[in-house]
């Protein structure tokens, strides 16, 4: 038996500021029809290449401990340094500062969003070419 993923979802406490939020990082759109409004318990976003998309849902709960699921991202232009000084003039935070961890110019950043869920940023494919 196989199965294949339909969406990622991120649980949240607004749906909406939230996918506003990811919109650009990830260079998804609103999902045709879908109610993508402020006040909307779930917001879908998508990425109009590939088609994957991520589900916002509001739960009641605040999130209290490290995710066990998180994206690891990757920089389509540019380096991971740029990325994640992009990122936090975008409202990120730095959680973790893994750069070099396997000797120099590799390793990645935890940061985190608004509502405090971590991701990845990694070197980009250019980077990574350069040091192999």
């Amino acid at each position: 038996m196989t199965s294949y993923i339909s969406h990622t979802t991120v649980s949240c406490r607004n749906a909406y500021a939230l996918s506003e939020w990811w919109k650009p990082v990830l260079g998804y759109v609103d999902v045709a029809g879908d109610p993508n409004l402020p006040g909307h318990e779930e917001c879908m976003i998508v990425d109009p290449g590939t088609g994957h998309s991520v589900l916002f849902i509001e739960v009641p709960d605040e999130k209290t401990v490290k995710n066990r699921l998180h994206f690891d991202l990757r920089p389509r232009e540019g380096t991971r340094d740029e990325e994640v000084e992009e990122l936090r003039a975008h409202g990120a935070t730095e959680v973790a500062d893994h750069r070099g961890k396997y000797g120099p110019g590799t390793g990645w950043v935890v940061l985190a969003d608004p509502e405090g869920n971590e991701f990845c940023i990694l070197r980009s494919e250019a980077e990574v070419a350069a040091t192999s």
